[in-house]
Formats: structure tokens, sequence, C-alpha cells
């Protein structure tokens, strides 16, 4: 049974810790790895450069708008999809646990359901912006 005084609680807090966790992701691909560095690294796994850019602008637009509540389940659909992209691209090579060489597929595909939670669950308390959604 879903506690509905409490539920609303639950959507504010997952929303915006990924949205936190979010923005630490970009900032490690841009203040650790560089943009240049970021976009050298997808073209070594065949990826256009402009999808490193589009990803690095869908995390950090992302990531603020899940904080602030700005169509937060919509928001969150896309980011559940860059993070299985990563589990096929990148992680999924490297096994199960993420402390494997590389990062195994463990993190990110936590990650992902913990977004379509998001998708599913709604926008939480104090959402600036709340999704529409039919009953």
């Amino acid at each position: 049974m879903i506690n509905d005084k409490t539920a609303p609680l639950a959507g504010l807090l997952l929303r915006v810790s990924l949205g936190i966790l979010f923005l630490a992701h970009v900032a490690l691909k841009l203040f650790v790895f560089t943009v240049p560095g970021f976009v050298g690294y997808f073209a070594s796994l065949g990826l256009p450069a402009v999808a490193a850019y589009l990803t690095i602008a869908l995390e950090l637009f992302g990531g603020i708008a899940l904080i602030l509540g700005v169509y937060a389940p919509w928001v969150a659909l896309p980011l559940a999809l860059e993070m299985l992209g990563t589990v096929l691209l990148v992680h999924g090579k490297n096994g199960w646990m993420f402390t494997n060489k590389g990062g195994g597929w463990e993190y990110p595909a936590f990650w992902a359901v913990t977004l379509v939670v998001l998708f599913l669950l709604g926008d939480g308390a104090y959402a600036l912006r709340p999704a529409k959604r039919s009953a």
C-alpha cells in the first residue's frame, strides 16, 4: 500500500538526490575529464562528438530540472535511457560490480531503475512545475 502522506516526500527526496547525482556526474565530465577529453572518449566508442555534447547538456539541465521539480517525471525518462546506454556501450563489458576495473554495470543499472521509479511516482512535494498527468 502507498502511504499517501509520505509518498510526496519520498518523491521529493528521490528527485532531489537524483538531480544532485547528475550535477556531480556532469561536473566530473566538465572539470576532471574536460569537454575535449569526454568528446574524445565518445569518439573512442565510435560515437559522434555531438552525442558527448548532448550527454553533457542532458545531465546538466536534467539535474537542475530534477532538483527544482520542473517536469521531473518526463526528465527522468531520457536520463534513464542515458544510463541504460552506458550499460550497453561502456559498463556492460566490465561485469556486474561497479568496483571492477572500468566500472561494472551495477550502478548505472540501479540509477536507471530509480529514474523509472521517479517517472512512475511523480514529481513529489515542492515541485516548481509538476508534470501534468492524466488519471
